[in-house]
């Protein structure tokens, strides 16, 4: 029953693809931006983080931020260096890093649906963030960075996606600074249009994997214009957002790991003492744990494994009982003193791509005392919290590869 709807995409010329094309607005700061458009003036950062054409003083929410967005998109346009489609249709987009290769539908979903919960979630959105992402689609009339989602695998459309592919040239194929090649095939023929809408409508819920804040935006955006367009009909294009649908079999799902800047007031010795309590402490493990519910702890130079002792968690509840959860209410709140990782300015993130090499640096440093490298939530454990209505600990899940910006945008 879910809606998943072809669009007149708006994309870089064939041929300005690869310089277009940006990581996603999210995953570096300001300085980073502005070094990467120093060197790449097309860079869609320029759209989507759009402070880096801006004085540095200037604050990230003011309003002159978003119309530089809106300025920037309008200039590509202009340009001829971005052009929207004729037709409605939809796009296949396949990211290849090191041996894992995804590839993902983009299309438009229907913010009714995610009203509905046919569109699931598994994290909390903050007002913060959500009305920045709202601001950004009204100034740009646009919605430039893709919601992440996954759904249980469909056999036939994995075989309309492997012909299509197999028999077309991708309009775009180049490989981005980071090393991750990027392919997209335009998805035309109108029979396979209307048979790819047809199969999704009989998929039962899609699932946010990345982008809460995308989607929760996309539909309040979606919400307001509908209740001020006296002519609301349901097809114009805001009732819709943009979206890569990958199926789950092909998500990839890395750790997000912690590291702690002090042992409340412990010495070495009483933490152990007092972790022993919840969890079995093995000296000498590898750094990366080899399954669920295990955990690898660096501490004074060493990399200890913990293993939670029976009965410190509920097992069948689908939240506490994921690993970050463990570790939460059984060592960083009760003993660590960080009763919430949201805010503690004690606690940091790191995900997993940077590897567990950099934990140790982190705390060979002398910054941090204590780090935990963690097993990846799985893409089924994700499902499993979505469908309960719950949500996941902050930082549970780091998806790799990231979606590209740029390579495909949704008027509004």
């Amino acid at each position: 029953m879910a809606t998943v709807r072809p669009f007149n995409g708006l994309r870089p010329a064939r041929e300005l693809a690869e310089k277009i094309a940006s990581p996603p607005y999210d995953v570096l700061d300001s300085d980073e931006a502005r070094e990467i458009v120093l060197e790449n003036p097309l860079s869609f950062l320029r759209v989507v983080k759009p402070e880096v054409d801006l004085d540095p003083s200037i604050d990230l929410y003011d309003s002159r931020v978003y119309e530089q967005g809106a300025f920037n998109l309008r200039h590509l346009m202009e340009h001829g260096e971005m052009i929207q489609e004729r037709k409605p249709m939809f796009y296949l987009y396949r990211q290849i890093m090191g041996d894992h290769s995804q590839v993902g539908l983009v299309a438009t979903v229907s913010a009714e649906d995610y009203e509905n919960n046919l569109i699931k979630k598994h994290e909390f959105t903050r007002k913060v963030k959500e009305e920045d992402r709202i601001r950004h689609i009204e100034t740009q009339n646009a919605q430039c960075g893709p919601v992440f989602l996954t759904y249980h695998d469909v056999p036939e459309f994995d075989a309309i996606q492997k012909r299509v592919c197999s028999e077309n040239a991708p309009e775009y194929d180049f490989t981005a600074p980071d090393g991750v090649r990027h392919s997209v095939w335009l998805v035309s023929d109108q029979a396979d249009i209307d048979r790819i809408r047809e199969i999704f409508r009989g998929v039962d819920s899609l699932y946010v994997a990345d982008g809460h804040h995308r989607s929760a935006a996309g539909t309040l955006v979606a919400r307001h214009r509908r209740s001020i367009n006296v002519n609301h009909t349901g097809k114009e294009e805001y009732n819709f957002f943009l979206a890569v649908l990958f199926p789950k079999s092909q998500m990839m799902i890395l750790p997000y790991n912690r590291v702690v800047v002090d042992l409340n007031g412990l010495s070495s010795g009483e933490f152990l003492g007092l972790i022993s309590d919840k969890f079995h402490v093995t000296e000498g493990v590898p750094s990366e744990p080899v399954s669920r519910r295990s955990y690898s702890m660096y501490l004074d130079g060493s990399w200890y494994g913990l293993e939670p002792r029976k009965g410190s968690f509920p097992e069948n509840d689908p939240v506490r009982s994921l690993d970050a959860s463990i570790l939460q209410e059984n060592l960083l709140g009760p003993v660590l003193g960080i009763d919430d990782p949201r805010t503690s300015d004690r606690i940091d993130f790191v995900g997993g791509i940077r590897g567990t090499g950099t934990l140790s640096r982190m705390v060979d440093s002398g910054k941090y005392r204590v780090a935990f490298s963690l097993y990846p939530t799985s893409v089924d454990q994700l499902i499993d919290v979505a469908e309960s209505g719950q949500v996941m600990p902050p930082k549970s899940t780091w998806f790799e590869p990231k979606l590209r910006s740029g390579l495909l945008v949704h008027l509004l």
